[in-house]
């Protein structure tokens, strides 16, 4: 549960943005919209391989 403290005279828009601040730190949107739709491991794993190839790449480039 995501509590955020309010002070004495403190502005409602400025709570419920520390609100919904706090709300997307936690993840819980993006964990509900990975689990609606499986992926195969087979795919989990190419989409691995093709991000480490991308990242060994930029890391080349800047080497160079």
């Amino acid at each position: 549960m995501i509590i955020v403290p309010i002070k004495e005279g403190d502005n409602i828009e400025r709570a419920l943005k520390r609100y919904k601040k706090k709300f997307d730190k936690t993840g819980s949107v993006r964990e509900l919209r990975r689990r609606q739709a499986f992926i195969k491991p087979s795919e989990v794993k190419r989409k691995k391989m093709e991000k480490a190839i991308y990242v060994q790449a930029l890391r080349q480039a800047e080497e160079q």
